[in-house]
């Protein structure tokens, strides 16, 4: 991965990002990724959940910037599917990964806390931070990273419509090269590439993350209120929250 240029900030900023976004605005995704890095440096990774059509940012990035480190979250919640999905694309892409895990394993949680997911709004964020928040800020920082690329689409949910191609999230940068990619380019590219959806695709899922907090798309259901139990879309990773609990 090349190096920053002399013009990256040491401290991201508002303004950085906005010069950014707009250069980003004119190219395609691979391009926009291949910039990024050109700007960035080391200071980039990528994240993934191994989601329903994780595989193209996952492909797409590892193409665009071979060996970039990918970051992958295990909460110990997640679906049994989901982790053979994660190894045969860990050894199909030869992917750089970096597993981070929560600081409290699932059965401490539980033990001294119940079952945060059941336990409304309050619970949804506390059980966010712990399992996903806090790894996140982790993996950043043993990383030294402070940009990071996220294969969020703003067809998917309320809660990102307005995101821009790259905008600052407290401290670190987010960069969504295929924000305004619709389901078709996805199953396109996917096609294209021989690439596979997560396996829960045939059972009616459009977003799959822990066993707990997933649905498949019935009777109606949005893909937002098929995400803890329609309480809360966003984890905390993808919050543009100002309050200083999310990222680093």
């Amino acid at each position: 991965m090349m190096s920053e240029t002399a013009t990256t900030p040491r401290v991201l900023t508002d303004d950085f990002a906005a010069d950014l976004d707009a250069q980003l605005q004119v190219l395609d995704a691979r391009a926009r990724i291949e910039r990024a890095a050109e700007v960035l440096g080391s200071r980039l990774v990528l994240s993934t959940s191994f989601g329903i059509q994780s595989a193209v940012m996952l492909h797409l990035a590892n193409e665009a910037v071979p060996g970039i480190p990918v970051v992958f979250i295990d909460t110990g919640y997640l679906f049994p599917e989901t982790y053979v999905f994660a190894e045969e694309l860990v050894e199909r892409l030869k992917l750089n990964l970096k597993v981070y895990n929560p600081q409290m394993t699932a059965a401490r949680q539980e033990a001294l806390m119940g079952k945060l997911w059941e336990q409304g709004v309050d619970g949804v964020r506390k059980y966010g931070l712990i399992n996903k928040v806090e790894p996140m800020n982790r993996a950043l920082k043993e990383l030294g990273a402070d940009a990071w690329l996220a294969g969020l689409r703003r067809v998917q949910s309320s809660t990102r419509r307005d995101l821009r191609l790259a905008q600052l999230q407290n401290r670190t940068l987010k960069i969504h090269p295929i924000l305004d990619w619709s389901e078709r380019d996805v199953f396109l590219y996917l096609q294209k590439h021989d690439l596979p959806y997560h396996p829960f695709w045939e059972q009616g899922y459009a977003s799959v993350g822990d066993w707990h907090s997933s649905r498949p798309l019935i009777d109606g259901l949005t893909d937002e209120e098929s995400r803890n139990n329609g309480i809360k879309r966003e984890c905390g990773l993808h919050e543009l929250s100002g309050n200083g609990d999310y990222q680093i």
